[in-house]
């Protein structure tokens, strides 16, 4: 399929907004790992207090994400959304003041970020269950892959205007444009229109719709092995690059600059993996997403070396082009398996596993690379990365997935799987 026939899903209004909204606030987000990141190593030099910062933030997005999921479906997708979206201008607005005026403490900042983290718990699970209300079936995987290629691109652009912001400015201008990117994304959304997805006829008790999206999510051995496979990876391979990652850059490959050229090559290579998911549509989608995301391991090992940055940053392109075609496939596919009245909650249990063990890693991966060296520490991370995947495979209704009737699925060389019972 010729990729501009994927860009007609543009041609929906409502999708055209979020689109355009996301595109937006991703680019901001893409600033802020390494503004945050230079910032408290700025003011302590500590990688276990960068560690506590973005552990905050991840702590309290797992904590409510379901109560966040059961919400969304229970009034609007793009109610969430546009809470989320305001009370994280706030926040994020706040942390670019404290930074500006030379006020910021660790203690504000790790405040900040966790409310930033809990607007986002309301925003991620109805953010991927909307978009199947503004699209038609045929249309979902061109969605999702548009909406991978904005996060993509401002995974790219967020981190090589971060370098330039923090050359001719400072971490606090920074978080100021992020903050701005989150009043954008709100005004696109007040003109989108969705229709509110199908509610029981009787009403049901906050817990009762907790235990409705479990059902769905525990019944689908495929769906909750790659949640588990992906909490286990999350909560050393995000720490590795964004904790350890800076730490590195700055002792051994020359400050920030080298940081900043490394996210953004990562942040290229997502564009990349969504401008190959549009092109590759695998009949097996599982299979060749969790295939390709074994290099994910690939820039940790080349950081635990440490290799020349020109090394480790195209070590980051090919993770994150098998990042965002890996995710593509994943969004794309497990919505057109669960009911749409179900789908946020559904998507809040994936945030929530995906995410569950993370705060536990950026907390603890500070003080044991002081323990037992950072190299040692990163070479770790990147075996228990590949062991992930190797699990996930081994799975076999993993393997055995075709994609759902919206997909139209075009056939491409995978090598064949094993039959065998689930």
């Amino acid at each position: 399929m010729p990729i501009r026939h994927s860009f007609e899903v543009l041609r929906e209004p409502g999708f055209r907004r979020l689109f355009v909204g996301r595109t937006a606030s991703l680019i901001g987000d893409g600033l802020a790992p390494v503004a945050l990141a230079f910032a408290v190593l700025d003011l302590t030099g500590s990688a276990t207090d960068l560690g506590l910062v973005l552990a905050a933030h991840s702590l309290v997005m797992t904590a409510l994400v379901l109560v966040g999921g059961v919400y969304a479906d229970r009034l609007s997708p793009r109610l969430a959304m546009l809470g989320a979206d305001l009370v994280r201008v706030v926040s994020t607005g706040l942390i670019a003041v404290l930074l500006l005026t030379g006020a910021a403490a660790i203690w504000q900042l790790v405040v900040l970020y966790a409310v930033a983290g809990a607007a986002t718990a309301f925003f991620n699970p109805a953010s991927d269950s909307l978009v199947p209300q503004l699209v038609p079936a045929s249309r979902l995987r061109d969605g999702y892959a548009l909406l991978n290629f904005s996060r993509s691109a401002g995974r790219f652009a967020g981190p090589a205007l971060a370098g330039v912001v923090l050359a001719i400015g400072s971490p606090g201008d920074a978080l100021a444009i992020d903050a701005a990117t989150f009043a954008i994304s709100a005004a696109c959304l007040l003109r989108v229109h969705a229709p509110r997805p199908p509610r029981p006829a009787v009403a049901t008790s906050f817990l009762t719709d907790l235990r409705g999206g479990w059902s769905e999510f525990a019944s689908r051995t495929w769906l909750w092995s790659i949640v588990v496979a992906a909490a286990v990876s999350n909560a050393v391979c995000f720490p590795a690059f964004q904790v350890l990652g800076p730490t590195v850059a700055k002792a051994e490959l020359g400050g920030s600059s080298a940081w900043a050229l490394i996210a953004a090559s990562m942040g290229l290579g997502a564009v990349l993996g969504a401008l190959l998911s549009l092109l590759v549509r695998p009949r097996r989608p599982l299979l060749a997403g969790e295939g390709f995301l074994v290099a994910l391991a690939l820039p940790i090992a080349l950081l635990a070396l440490p290799a020349a940055t020109a090394a480790i940053a195209l070590g980051a392109l090919v993770s994150g082009i098998a990042g965002t075609f890996a995710s593509v496939l994943w969004e794309s596919t497990w919505v057109q398996h669960v009911p749409a009245a179900a789908r946020s909650r559904v998507s809040a249990y994936d945030w929530f596993g995906s995410l569950a063990l993370e705060p536990l890693g950026l907390a603890l991966v500070g003080p044991l690379a002081a323990g037992i060296g950072t190299s040692t520490t990163l070479w770790l991370c990147a075996v228990v990365v590949l062991g992930c995947q190797v699990a996930t495979l081994s799975i076999p209704s993993v393997r055995r997935l075709r994609a759902g009737p919206g997909a139209a699925p075009v056939p491409i060389a995978m090598p064949p799987p094993v039959e065998a019972g689930d």
